[in-house]
């Protein structure tokens, strides 16, 4: 298998293709089978792209697990190089955010201490609040084993002390 960065030529989006091999590109783009998921556009070209280079003999090998702490979650946030956003995407970003706001407008935060919280108000131990904070994917399930309610927010939240 092999992943090339495609750009559309018409609206310069970039994305990624796998293929079995690069013979398998050339014959899907000579048969007029890719187009851009963003624009739908036949206009095809493979992006420039930085060749994989092993390490040296000498050097220790990297972690392959991008996080060594199991207890702090890992979030893989999607990135793009394009300097500008669709004004529709905006839009609809904007909309989620004013949602989430209103949902978490009387909502306390409580950090790393969700799971501890969120039980303490199911078992009657505190008073019944709205909280949010974050959780760990193994808290999460054994909130859920639990009979506990957890849901995720649709966007990330910052912690209150770290907004400028």
């Amino acid at each position: 298998m092999i992943v090339f960065d495609l750009i559309c030529a018409d609206g310069e989006h970039q994305f990624e293709g796998w293929f079995g091999s690069s013979q398998d590109y050339s014959e899907q783009l000579d048969r007029g089978l890719l187009d851009c998921p963003m624009c739908g556009s036949k206009n095809i070209t493979k992006a420039a792209m930085a060749p994989s280079v092993g390490r040296k003999g000498n050097q220790e090998p990297v972690s392959e697990k991008p996080n060594d702490n199991p207890s702090v979650p890992v979030a893989a946030q999607p990135v793009t190089n394009k300097t500008s956003t669709p004004a529709e995407y905006q839009e609809i970003i904007g909309k989620l955010a004013k949602a989430q706001e209103g949902l978490l407008s009387n909502s306390e935060w409580v950090g790393d201490k969700f799971a501890d919280r969120a039980r303490d108000i199911h078992y009657g131990d505190a008073e019944e609040a709205p909280i949010h904070g974050t959780a760990s994917p193994e808290e999460v399930t054994d909130l859920e084993e639990e009979g506990i309610v957890a849901q995720p927010l649709p966007l990330p939240v910052l912690p209150p002390k770290s907004k400028n």
